[in-house]
């Protein structure tokens, strides 16, 4: 397993995604999404897996004016202005090859695991 967390230093959900990977043995690198952000192949890939990029969105974060400019952008648009502000994307995003999730999903890591 090659496994990416991407998360925000004060995301509980993110320290809880860690833990989990951590009390298993599983090594994992961890990203700040704020300091770091994510590439635009790293999005893509994460877009595909997840559904597309509504999924990946934080509809509670605390900068909601910048999430409303991005709902109302053109279609082309969102996308770029989502990865200019990695403060709105919902955390903590796993990554394992082709595979992710959003936010604590420790059903489908178990189901990772399984697969090696």
């Amino acid at each position: 397993m090659n496994i990416q967390i991407f998360g925000k230093s004060k995301c509980f959900e993110t320290k809880k995604a860690e833990r989990y990977f951590k009390e298993r043995g599983i090594t994992y690198q961890s990203i700040d999404m704020i300091q770091k952000g994510m590439s635009k192949g790293e999005f893509n890939r994460v877009k595909q897996a997840v559904g597309g990029y509504e999924k990946l969105i934080d509809e509670k974060t605390k900068d909601q004016d910048t999430l409303l400019l991005v709902k109302y952008l053109a279609e082309e648009d969102k996308e770029e202005k989502l990865l200019e502000n990695p403060k709105l994307f919902k955390t903590p995003i796993v990554r394992n090859g082709n595979k992710a999730t959003v936010g604590y999903q420790p059903a489908i890591w178990k189901s990772w695991e399984m697969e090696k």
